[in-house]
C-alpha cells in the first residue's frame, strides 16, 4: 500500500471573451519534425516532436508555450485512416501513453488505422513545466485530500493548501498559470491535428481525458472525428462535485474486494462481505489510534485502499488483501518506490494549474466543513476524503467561461464506463451522457475498476471501441456483460 497522498494537477484576471466553439488558433502553424524521445521517456517505436502554441489563444500572435508530442506511427499506409490522439488522464504526462495502450493490448488493427499521438499537456512534463516550489511533505499528499475525522482536520487542511496556492501565485511560472487550462489544452490538440495536416483527428481519453475529450469534441465539432471517453468524469470535469464523487466511487467499488476477501478466509478479514466492511472500519479506526511501524495511519489506510480499487481481479484484490492483513497482524508492509522529486513538483503544479483553473471553487472552508459532514455520512468509507478542501479553494477566478458538454454537433461521442469505478463513478458519466444528448452513446461494462477499454479487458467492450474507431458507425448506448477470465 502505497506511503503516499498522491492520486493517480495564476494571477487574478478579469473574465474575458470565450473563443467560438469550432474556431482553432489563428496562429500560423508550422510542421511538426520528428525525432528521437528524452532517453527517460524514448519506447521502441515511438518519436517526438515539438510545438509552440499560443500561451493565450484570445492573443495567437502573442507569447507562445511549447509542447512536446510523441506519435507511434502506423506501419501499414494502405489502411491508415489519421491520427488518434491519446490522453491518460492525470492530468499528467502523456508521451509514453501510445507505447503503454499497444503493450496493454491496443489491437493491431487499430495501430495499423492511426498513428497514435501523445502528448505533455502545457505545464507538465516536457511541456513548458510549472511549479508551486513545493516541499516534499506538501507533493507527498498529492491531489487527493486526506480523509477529514472532523472539522478541525478540515480548517488545518486549509492552512496548508492556503500555503500551496500562495506559493503557486509566486512561482516562477505564475504568468503562465490563468491559460494552462483544459480549454486551451483542447486547443493544443486542434493545433496538434492542423501541425500534421490532417482534416480530422479522433481522440481516446481516460479519467481526466474523458474531460478533456468533452471539451475538444465541443470546441471543435468539426475536425474532432471519433471521440472515445472512457471512464468518465462529469460534464462539469474535476471541479468540487466531481471530486466528492470519488466517495461515491468507493461505496460503489468496495463490494466486490468484499465478497472476494470473503470468499478467500486465509486472509482473516472476515467471512461475509459485511464482516470485510466492518474489519475496514476497525483497522481505519485502530491505525488512527496506533500507527503502523511505518507510520501508516487510518488516512493513509483509506487512501490506499481507495487507490487499489483502481484494478481488479485474482491479483489486485490478493496484494490489497495482503496489505490489510499485514495491518490486522501487525506486519510491515512491502516496500515501493516513488517518482524522483522534480518530475513530481512539476505533475502536481500542472494538476493543480489546470484543475483550478477550468472552474470558480467554494472559497469558504465552511462550505468544506459541511461537505465533509455530509459525506462522512453520505459515504462513510471515503467520502470525508473526496469532500475535503484543495487548494483551488484559494485560486483565483478563472479567466474563461467555463466549457461544457455540447448537445451540438455530430453524433461522434463514445463515453465508455465501467459500472463500478473508485475514482469516476457512473454518476458522473450518466452526468456527462445527459449534457452531449444524441451526440453521444454509453457503453457501461459490469465489471469495477478505473479504465475500460484495453485497461479492463472486457472482450465485449473492446470489441465496440475497436469496431467504432475502425468504422466509424457508433453504437448506441448498450451494456456489456461482466466476463470471468
Amino acid at each position: 500500500m502505497r506511503k503516499t497522498m498522491s492520486l493517480a494537477a495564476v494571477v487574478t484576471a478579469a473574465a474575458a471573451l470565450v473563443i467560438t466553439p469550432g474556431v482553432s488558433s489563428a496562429a500560423p502553424v508550422t510542421e511538426i519534425k520528428w525525432a528521437a524521445c528524452p532517453s527517460d521517456v524514448a519506447m521502441p517505436g515511438l518519436e517526438c516532436g515539438t510545438l509552440q502554441v499560443p500561451l493565450d489563444y484570445r492573443k495567437p500572435q502573442g507569447r507562445k508555450t511549447e509542447v512536446m508530442i510523441s506519435r507511434l506511427a502506423s506501419k501499414n499506409p494502405e489502411k491508415r485512416k489519421g491520427i488518434l490522439l491519446t490522453n491518460p488522464g492525470g492530468p499528467s504526462e502523456g508521451l509514453t501513453f501510445p507505447f503503454l495502450l499497444k503493450t496493454l493490448g491496443l489491437p493491431q488493427s487499430v495501430q495499423d488505422a492511426y498513428d497514435v499521438i501523445g502528448m505533455d499537456p502545457r505545464g507538465i512534463g516536457y511541456s513548458s513545466p510549472s511549479t508551486c516550489d513545493m516541499t516534499e511533505e506538501q507533493m507527498a499528499d498529492g491531489s487527493v485530500p486526506p480523509y477529514a475525522n472532523n472539522s478541525a482536520d478540515v480548517r488545518q487542511r486549509a492552512d496548508e493548501v492556503k500555503k500551496i496556492a500562495e506559493q503557486c501565485l509566486r512561482s516562477s511560472t505564475a504568468d503562465e498559470l490563468p491559460y494552462n487550462t483544459t480549454q486551451n489544452i483542447a486547443r493544443d490538440l486542434d493545433t496538434v491535428r492542423a501541425a500534421l495536416g490532417e482534416k480530422k483527428a479522433s481522440f481516446l481519453g481516460y479519467s481526466y481525458g474523458s474531460y478533456l475529450g468533452s471539451v475538444y469534441a465541443t470546441l471543435f465539432p468539426k475536425t474532432s472525428d471519433r471521440v472515445v471517453i472512457d471512464s468518465n468524469l462529469p460534464k462539469t470535469g474535476w471541479d468540487v462535485e466531481g471530486g466528492r464523487l470519488m466517495g461515491r466511487g468507493v461505496e460503489d467499488t468496495f463490494p466486490d474486494f468484499a465478497k472476494w476477501a470473503a470468499a478467500h478466509p486465509e486472509y482473516g478479514l472476515g467471512t461475509t462481505p459485511q464482516q470485510v466492511r466492518a474489519k475496514f472500519f476497525d483497522l481505519a479506526a485502530r491505525l488512527d489510534q496506533k500507527p503502523s511501524v511505518e507510520g501508516y495511519d487510518g488516512k493513509l489506510f483509506r487512501f490506499g485502499t481507495f487507490t487499489a480499487l483502481y484494478a481488479t481481479g485474482d491479483a489486485a484484490f490478493s496484494q490489497l488483501a495482503a496489505s490489510w492483513k499485514a495491518f490486522d497482524t501487525g506486519q510491515p508492509q512491502p516496500p515501493q518506490e516513488y517518482p524522483e522529486v522534480p518530475r513530481v513538483q512539476a505533475l502536481l503544479a500542472g494538476r493543480l494549474h489546470v484543475i483550478c483553473g477550468d472552474s470558480a471553487w467554494p472559497s469558504s472552508v465552511g462550505t468544506y466543513e459541511r461537505n465533509v459532514a455530509i459525506d462522512r455520512v453520505r459515504h462513510p468509507m471515503f467520502g470525508a476524503a473526496a469532500a475535503n478542501i484543495q487548494p483551488c479553494a484559494f485560486w483565483p477566478k478563472p479567466v474563461e467561461k467555463q466549457v461544457l458538454p455540447s448537445d451540438r454537433g455530430p453524433r461522434n461521442v463514445l463515453l465508455v464506463q465501467n459500472e463500478r469505478d473508485p475514482a469516476t463513478p457512473l454518476a458522473g458519466a450518466l452526468s456527462t451522457r445527459r449534457a452531449f444528448g444524441d451526440r453521444a452513446a454509453i457503453l457501461t461494462v459490469d465489471q469495477g475498476g478505473h479504465g475500460t477499454y484495453v485497461v479492463g479487458k472486457n472482450k465485449c467492450a473492446n470489441d465496440k471501441v475497436t469496431e467504432y474507431l475502425l468504422g466509424g458507425q457508433r453504437p448506441n448506448d448498450t451494456k456489456c456483460a461482466a466476463e470471468t477470465s
